[in-house]
């Protein structure tokens, strides 16, 4: 899948720095990586996927702006959050932000882990977005490749949802920790009544 030649950055510079612009948040979530873990759904992606299951995450207008500090605090007041996991929306947009995110919760013994729908390759080039390289030197799992609705895995035993996406390993303590499923959902219900329903199967949805 071809990134359409759209640019973001004014969207982007729109962001107050020491924010992040992001789609949704939950805790003590088991489909998205190893263990018990929070996770954050970024805004902004540019490749507009067919079959993608987050189609309200494409735009890069401001959704819910919150600052660094105030997500960190959050995630680690609760003590089941052993790990934090960027998903999108596509999280290299805002890379500069996420590092400094993960660098915090990193130093308090969370491990961290990002899906992109860039390659591993292209986060590493000098085309890359901006901060690439400080969030990739913060993960312990990257998974990399867009969806590609043609090759979908729906399967029980499987990390990713399709079969050109990589599971890989940053930190070798996390080899025999991918053990999650790509076609699980869960239902989270939030303090305010609202649901999220997170997983390949279930999507984003935010009801």
């Amino acid at each position: 899948m071809e990134i359409k030649p759209t640019d973001p950055s004014l969207a982007l510079m729109e962001i107050p720095p020491g924010y992040l612009n992001i789609m949704g948040y939950v805790d003590q979530s088991e489909v998205n990586g190893p263990g018990c873990r929070a996770v954050i759904w970024v805004q902004g992606c540019l490749r507009e996927c067919p079959g993608c299951f987050n189609t309200n995450s494409w735009s890069f207008e401001a959704n819910q702006l919150i600052a660094v500090d105030t997500l960190a605090e959050n995630i680690l007041s609760n003590p089941r959050n052993t790990g934090v996991t960027f998903s999108g929306g596509e999280p290299f947009w805002q890379a500069t932000a996420l590092a400094s995110l993960a660098r915090r919760l990193k130093a308090a013994g969370l491990n961290i882990m990002s899906f992109t729908g860039f390659t591993l390759k292209q986060l590493q080039s000098q085309s890359a977005p901006p901060g690439s390289q400080e969030l990739l030197e913060q993960l312990d799992i990257l998974v990399d490749g867009p969806f590609v609705e043609s090759l979908a895995i729906n399967s029980p035993d499987s990390p990713v949802s399709s079969s050109n996406q990589r599971v890989r390993v940053l930190n070798p303590a996390f080899q025999d920790q991918i053990t999650w499923a790509s076609d699980q959902i869960e239902v989270h219900i939030l303090k305010d009544g609202s649901r999220i329903v997170t997983g390949y199967q279930g999507g984003l949805e935010l009801t």
